[in-house]
């Protein structure tokens, strides 16, 4: 039988022991009193060979409702879209599959490259001068961006807006609880963030105002708006979450003045997986270059004029002074950055441009029918791929129904504000079909009746 693994044979453990000195387990676990050793037998089942376990493995995997048995409709910051094949093809290969850090720029430079090009792409998207080597995933970004406005204007009060996803908002919490920044949440109204409120909140000890765009509903946020209330503070900074296949089709934050992009990359070539992992992305101004976490991987020459690519600025504590550093973050999603580079490679500007625009035209394809079929959709003005709608029945219930109708239903917002319950946010990618999407239509139409 052949084995994914190498197993350890009886005579691998005897020559184990033998080599350190001691002739048995029990020996080699003397030092540890017998008061605290385990008697008896764990509650596991018996060990099975390979065969059987992955047989039992797979049955239960089966089990899992996934995006290949099930027509899914729901995102929330983890989207089902289009992979193109040769993602799986380019990071399988070994030399890219095992890497790990670039440390040794003379035999990594496949993957100095491939970095490279990831930074370079997410400038070319959020139009921002410069892009580091990938985090670990866009709410782990928006946080560190949130530090780093309280870092370089040395203020500590941060205003964010409650139309961010709200797992991003409880990491923010997280990470500004250490430097001791002061979060200040400002509340959405009919789907996009409270510019009333912001403008009231916003004075001279704010570092910062993050939004999401689009943003958590699905909603287009005015950045010109928030811009000019941003700018009536001299230091404060404008920080925008956005997802990157929207930025093939709606202005960039950069042109609206933002001084740092972040986001998730899951939407170019890495699957939905169960939630993870991901690929953050942060971009930011030249001004901020230095202060940028993670990463950022630059482009020379050799002794000979040929081009190469070596670790340029790593402003985190492993490498400088703790004091100094920018982050403790150690290490990038540089796998996944690479399954991102690959699939936007392979779709082209012009293709992304395309893709971004079908997830519009998909989803105001799906508004047109769930009004049709006598469904609210609950905000109005423009939005991107994801739409809220509100139903009759409570979210646990309608989900279920569309579960055994083969659909992955969408998000229950009630979870995260009262003032949504039974309101769901439905995510319309370009890989959903016109019959998909006139059927769940229909279905939770047919919950109205």
């Amino acid at each position: 039988m052949e084995f994914r693994y190498l197993p350890m044979t009886v005579q691998d453990k005897k020559e184990m022991l033998v080599r350190i000195g001691v002739h048995s387990s029990d020996e080699l676990f003397s030092d540890i009193p017998e008061t605290i050793r385990f008697k008896g037998d764990l509650n596991i089942k018996e060990p099975k060979n390979e065969f059987e376990l992955t047989k039992e493995l797979t049955q239960m995997a089966e089990r899992n409702v996934n995006l290949k048995s099930h027509t899914s409709f729901l995102g929330a910051g983890v989207y089902d879209h289009y992979i193109p094949s040769i993602v799986d093809h380019v990071i399988s290969r070994s030399e890219f599959y095992t890497a790990y850090t670039p440390y040794q720029p003379e035999i990594s430079q496949g993957e100095l490259q491939a970095i490279f090009e990831f930074q370079t792409m997410i400038c070319e998207l959020t139009s921002m001068d410069v892009a580091n080597s990938s985090m670990y995933d866009g709410g782990t970004a928006l946080a560190e961006a949130v530090n780093l406005s309280a870092g370089q204007t040395r203020k500590k009060k941060v205003l964010v807006s409650k139309a961010i996803h709200p797992e991003s908002l409880a990491v923010i919490r997280s990470y500004a609880k250490g430097p001791g920044v002061e979060i200040v949440e400002i509340d959405h109204k009919d789907g996009l963030t409270d510019l009333d409120q912001l403008a009231k909140e916003i004075d001279e000890e704010t570092a910062g105002v993050v939004v999401q765009y689009p943003n958590f509903f699905g909603q287009i946020e005015p950045l010109a708006k928030v811009r000019e209330i941003v700018d009536t503070q001299k230091k404060a900074m404008l920080i925008t979450s956005s997802n990157p296949l929207a930025l093939g089709y709606l202005t960039p934050p950069g042109e609206f003045g933002a001084d740092i992009v972040v986001g998730d990359a899951q939407v170019f070539g890495i699957p939905a997986q169960f939630g993870g992992p991901h690929c953050g992305y942060f971009a930011t101004t030249k001004k901020l270059m230095r202060k940028v976490p993670g990463r950022l991987v630059g482009q020379t020459v050799d002794e000979n004029g040929q081009r190469g690519f070596v670790l340029t600025l790593q402003a985190r504590e492993q490498h400088i002074r703790r004091d100094k550093a920018t982050s403790n973050i150690c290490s990038n999603q540089a796998l996944n950055a690479l399954a991102s580079s690959v699939a936007m490679s392979s779709l082209g500007k012009q293709g992304l441009k395309k893709m971004s625009w079908m997830n519009i035209q998909k989803a105001a394809y799906m508004k047109s029918r769930l009004e049709a079929n006598g469904v609210d959709v609950t905000f109005d003005g423009p939005f991107f791929n994801e739409l809220v709608v509100a139903l009759p029945k409570p979210m646990e219930e309608v989900n279920r129904v569309l579960l055994n109708k083969g659909f992955i239903g969408g998000f229950d917002l009630g979870q995260i504000d009262e003032r949504l319950e039974n309101h769901m946010l439905i995510a319309v990618t370009e890989i959903r079909t016109k019959d998909e999407i006139d059927q769940f239509a229909k279905e939770l139409g047919d919950l109205h009746g």
